[in-house]
């Protein structure tokens, strides 16, 4: 496999992961010290936020929005319902199917966290997409 990147091409995508992982340093960061939650647990409310239609959202759904195995999309819930952010019912026409949606206590975490890492990447936007546009050239 043949490669034509130059010096450019590799300090564009240098300069996006740079920027990518200063952005999660900081979530982690916030996560942690705020909410005591993961940033995948944080992914996973976010995802049952977004994704959910009246039913809410099916294991299944949240394990390909995260890109996780079923298992770990299990477990992630379990967690996320332990501490009262989510609830889980059985559909009842196929009572295989679980269906997820945010507590009003998870959607208020949710709310207050989703907007401290609106603000983050507002900052770091221009950073971003300018690595970004140089790796579109």
């Amino acid at each position: 496999m043949k490669t034509d990147l130059q010096a450019e091409d590799y300090d564009a995508l240098g300069a996006f992961r740079y920027a990518m992982r200063k952005f999660l340093r900081f979530s982690k960061v916030v996560l942690a010290d705020s909410a005591k939650l993961t940033p995948e647990q944080y992914e996973a409310l976010l995802a049952i936020k977004t994704r959910s239609d009246s039913t809410g959202i099916t294991v299944g759904e949240l394990s390909e929005r995260l890109q996780v195995k079923h298992h770990t999309a299990v477990s992630l819930l379990d967690k996320l319902a332990t501490r009262k952010l989510i609830t889980r019912e059985r559909a009842s026409e196929d009572r295989r199917q679980v269906h997820t949606k945010l507590t009003r206590l998870g959607d208020s975490v949710l709310a207050r966290l989703a907007a401290i890492h609106r603000r983050e990447l507002r900052h770091r936007t221009s950073e971003m997409i300018e690595a970004l546009r140089r790796l579109q050239k």
